[in-house]
């Protein structure tokens, strides 16, 4: 469909199409889970389905810039945080008239998650509920607590060239280059901050979580190669690295008029679980707020949290008619 005027794909299932419609926008940029690629599949990252699509019209979508929405004709200026709202606004609206619903649902995880949370404040009279899966709150004090996690890591295992790298880096907000923005992240993947695992809790790998993608009946190896590499490079733009920098909600939406729920992993050290905490404590509602912890995982969610995660979702419901 054509989405902010450039075709992008979603995927919509469903068992009855009279439910309640969920959107789920997903992380990244340009990291389809879930996404159309998750057709048939039932844990997805930061969900499982299974259970979901009974009670919702389930869609996900693929962004501006990855899986099935890449294009090369995609104007460079567009990779920018305000388009990507805006093309998850028209999204919502396509939502409502298609399914003669007044408001949706939407979850959403990680990058995704500052999309949603924006979309709290700017349109709140179309949405019914919204769950931050991994809520991005300060995206510069994460940064730091990040560095600060990867140079500790570092020390432990004596590597020199890394407590070196990081410190040079100095303190965020690192907005001068994608090579500069991308080295912090670098140390992060290398010590695997996105999955927690220990003697007890075995997590599946990160390899595992792209098998998603190249199982999926919809994506071709062309569309993971447009996700991984070319969708990439594309989606971090010069513009979209200073508005991440922007990115700090304790600032900027203070207060919400519709339900609000946080999920978060409690080993997360990728999107830090203490700025959830102190966000959603200070954040005023009319209505429900909720903050839920999920014990196995950190920012990619183990299955058995997953499960977890999609009877939070399931529940949501409930506020239609409370």
């Amino acid at each position: 469909m054509n989405i902010g005027g450039i075709e992008q794909t979603i995927l919509l299932q469903a068992e009855h199409i009279d439910k309640p419609v969920l959107l789920f926008i997903h992380g990244g940029p340009s990291m389809p889970l879930p996404g159309v690629s998750c057709r048939s599949r039932d844990y997805t990252v930061a969900t499982c389905t299974k259970e979901l699509i009974k009670h919702y019209v389930l869609v996900f979508w693929d962004q501006r810039g990855t899986g099935k929405s890449y294009h090369p004709s995609i104007p460079k200026e567009s990779m920018n945080l305000s388009q990507f709202i805006s093309d998850a606004e028209e999204l919502v609206d396509y939502l409502r008239s298609r399914f003669n619903q007044h408001k949706i649902f939407i979850a959403a995880h990680s990058w995704g998650s500052v999309i949603g949370l924006s979309l709290v404040a700017k349109i709140p009279d179309k949405l019914h509920a919204y769950a931050g899966i991994s809520q991005i709150v300060d995206w510069p004090e994460n940064d730091r607590l990040c560095r600060e996690w990867a140079i500790n890591e570092a020390k432990k295992r004596g590597n020199k060239k890394a407590v070196a790298e990081l410190t040079l880096l100095g303190e965020p907000p690192y907005t001068k280059s994608l090579k500069q923005w991308g080295q912090l992240r670098k140390w992060l993947m290398k010590y695997n901050s996105m999955i927690y695992t220990d003697k007890e809790i075995h997590h599946p790998r990160l390899i595992d979580a792209m098998k998603i993608m190249l199982y999926s009946p919809d994506y071709t190896l062309k569309d993971i190669y447009n996700s991984f590499y070319k969708g990439f490079m594309f989606s971090y733009t010069q513009q979209m690295i200073e508005d991440f920098s922007t990115v700090n909600f304790l600032n900027t939406v203070k207060n919400t008029d519709i339900p609000i729920y946080f999920i978060h992993g409690r080993k997360d050290v990728h999107v830090y679980g203490s700025l959830i905490q102190k966000y959603f404590d200070q954040l005023y509602s009319t209505t429900t707020k909720e903050l839920f912890w999920v014990e196995k995982s950190s920012h990619m969610f183990h299955p058995d949290d997953a499960k977890k995660i999609e009877n939070i979702l399931i529940s949501m419901q409930e506020v239609i008619n409370s």
